[in-house]
This record gives C-alpha cells, structure tokens and sequence, in this order.
C-alpha cells in the first residue's frame, strides 16, 4: 500500500483530517515523568494509545528525541505505532535539504532505519534534493511551500523575476509539485494554517495533492478557515495539532485530556467540511 492510499484508508476508518504531531519536551511532562528524557518513549506512546482510533496520521519531529539523545526511544515509538496502529500513516518530521549521496542516507534514516511512512523536506536545493526520496515508491515526501512562521516571509513570499509570470516563491514550490517534480504521485505541500489564504491559493496550484498543515492550535491557526481553505473530495489535508494534544493535561490524566482535545479537534474540522 502506499503513502497516499494509506491517507486514504486513515481517512475514511478515523473519519478525521487530524494528525497528531509527537514533539515531546520532558519539561512539560506530567508529574511522574517531568523532566526525564528516559521517559520520552513512554510519554509519546500513551498519547499514541489515546489518540490513535481519532488520528488520519502521526507526525514524530525528529529535533525533540535527537536533541535528548533519544533516537533509540524514537525507534522503539515508531514499532509500537506499526504494531498497533498499522492503518495511520507516520511522517517523520525532518526537514531535510541536502544533495546527492547526502540526500540519499537522509532517505535510509527516514524510511529504512525510522520505517516512516512519508517525510518532511525542505525543496529549495532543487529536484536532485528531492529526487533520492522518489525512489522509495511507496512513501511520501512533503516539501516546505508556505510555512507558518512570521520569518516565511523573507523567502517564500518574494518573487521571481526569473521564471515566467514572476510568480511568489511559494506559488512555483506549489507547481513545480504538482507537475513535473511529483513523477510517481508521491508528494505532497506543507502550508501553515496561520495563512488560510495562501492555503487557497496552493490548493488552487495544486488540486489534488495532499497539504499538511501545521499551526493549528498552540500557534493560532483558525481551523474552520484551514479546512475551508484547503479541504477538497479529490485534495486531502492533514491538519496538525501538536502541543494542544500533547500538553492538553499536566496531571496524572494526560492522556486522557489528550484523547478528549484530539477527539474535539477531529470534529471540529469535520464540521467543517460542510
């Protein structure tokens, strides 16, 4: 099965549009696990078991286990999602954004090593930056295009003078995309929900590729106005939310605070939908 059929599958057994980012900080742990980077595991895999029946998709962010020197409890997480959680697709939030045989181990920890079901990159190297991920045919590849935080700007909202139509950099992120840089149907946008017009705009881009749209929650993102934005039959979003699931509780009852704020946000961006 692929990245794209498994969104599918997830969609429609979960009913939901939510993905649940995993980006654990022990110093916002609940008593009994404050403060302990041995307890990451732990921490991330009860919200896992809390949240897994409401989720379209996991997103573990990579900087939080490495920076405690937590890759091995990362490995240990992501079994634990395969084993119980086969049917929701896992992306691997990385941002990777290099060239050649750099490229292509990146590729060897995301989807052999991690077993991932799809990654996030970072495009503006090129397609040869892009291009090691494609050969794994049954993954998926999110490529930065417009992003939520305020510094987006500096870059992603110039333009081009160069290329015809001068259009903003974020808008030839999105067509390149969709046309001739998706040659196996695998990739798909990151867009912020901080920015539902842009998200329009992108879906206008790119109809039917997937959007992961993180912001919504702790950052401020509307989303009713993400889901209006960016939802189409034939285009899937997946909205994340990260610290207001993750942190919903700092007691004993984290978990299941977790699994109640999850549940309120998969129905409020069905709703949504209309």
């Amino acid at each position: 099965m692929t990245f794209l059929q498994m969104l599918q599958a997830a969609q429609q057994r979960n009913r939901s549009m939510l993905c649940v980012g995993l980006d654990p900080e022990p110093t916002r742990f609940p008593a009994g696990l404050k403060g302990d980077a041995s307890r990451i595991y732990d921490f991330c895999a009860r919200i896992a078991d809390a949240t897994g029946d409401l989720a379209l998709a996991f997103k573990p962010q990579i900087a939080y286990f490495a920076a405690h020197r937590a890759e091995g409890q990362l490995e240990d997480l992501m079994r634990h999602l395969r084993a119980n959680f086969p049917h929701v697709p896992v992306i691997l939030d990385a941002k990777r954004g290099d060239i050649g045989s750099t490229a292509e181990q990146y590729a060897r920890e995301a989807f052999d090593r991690y077993g991932a079901d799809a990654v996030t990159l970072s495009p503006f190297m090129g397609f040869d930056s892009v291009q090691p991920y494609l050969k794994y045919p049954d993954k998926g590849a999110f490529l930065l295009c417009r992003t939520s935080n305020p510094g987006g700007d500096d870059l992603q909202n110039q333009r081009l003078a160069s290329v015809e139509g001068q259009p903003l950099l974020y808008e030839h992120v999105a067509k390149l995309a969709q046309g001739p840089w998706n040659l196996n149907g695998q990739l798909g946008l990151v867009v912020g929900a901080t920015y539902p017009a842009e998200i329009e705009r992108v879906r206008a881009l790119a109809p039917t590729l997937p959007l992961l749209i993180p912001g919504v929650g702790a950052q401020g993102g509307d989303a009713v106005a993400t889901v209006k934005a960016g939802w189409r039959a034939d285009g899937p979003i997946i909205v994340n939310s990260s610290r207001a699931i993750l942190y919903a509780s700092a007691g004993d009852d984290f978990a299941e605070a977790a699994r109640r704020e999850a549940m309120r946000t998969r129905e409020l961006l069905e709703a949504a939908k209309g």
